[in-house]
């Protein structure tokens, strides 16, 4: 699965972060393709809470371990 972000607060303003079968994860600088659209969310990552208005799956709101702040527009691709 791939995730292209566009925002503040990720390593790169534009940024594609892809996710492994295993679970391991890796991004990488800019849109690399082929993108096949899945959904487009809202992540608003405020200190350890996490808030995301995706198109699919609706309004989902947790809870992390680590601070942060960060506000991302992105695609999830299969």
């Amino acid at each position: 699965m791939k995730f292209i972000e566009i925002g503040i607060g990720n390593t790169w303003i534009v940024r594609i972060e892809t996710e492994l079968e295993g679970g391991s994860e890796f991004e990488e600088r800019g849109i690399i393709g082929p993108i096949i659209f899945k959904s487009v969310y809202l992540r608003i990552w405020l200190f350890k809470t996490v808030v995301i208005l995706d198109s699919k799956e609706g309004l989902k709101k947790m809870k992390k371990k680590r601070n942060s702040l960060k506000l991302v527009l992105g695609i999830q691709s299969k």
